[in-house]
């Protein structure tokens, strides 16, 4: 009998990756900062300012975020700056934005990926 031929076009230790990566995204907190953080480098309190989180929330996403090399906090004086790691994840974001402009309301009304 002879062997069937994987499809994929990724390995499953990448797609395993793949989907690790987009956890970061699929939480409506850390997108909102990653968003807000398009715009460029910003502390804790200005996230917060610009996203209503709280701050314990706030620096809670970010940590996470960090620690999966998502976005990256440089020191200035007493303040951390936080930016996206990688120009990658704006275009990314503005991927999704267009990709919804012709199946949000599909999305919108998919029972599988509640909120």
């Amino acid at each position: 009998m002879a062997k069937a031929k994987s499809m994929l076009r990724t390995s499953p230790r990448s797609l395993e990756l793949q989907a690790k990566l987009l956890r970061g995204f699929a939480d409506q907190s850390r997108l909102s900062i990653l968003d807000t953080l398009r715009g460029g480098p910003l502390s804790v309190s200005e996230i917060v300012g610009a996203t209503s989180l709280s701050q314990p929330n706030v620096s809670n996403h970010l940590r996470c975020l960090s620690e999966c090399g998502l976005v990256l906090g440089q020191q200035e004086g007493r303040f951390v700056r936080y930016r996206l790691s990688d120009a990658r994840i704006d275009h990314l974001i503005a991927l999704v934005d267009a990709l919804l402009e012709n199946t949000a309301h599909l999305i919108d009304e998919c029972k599988n990926y509640s909120t």
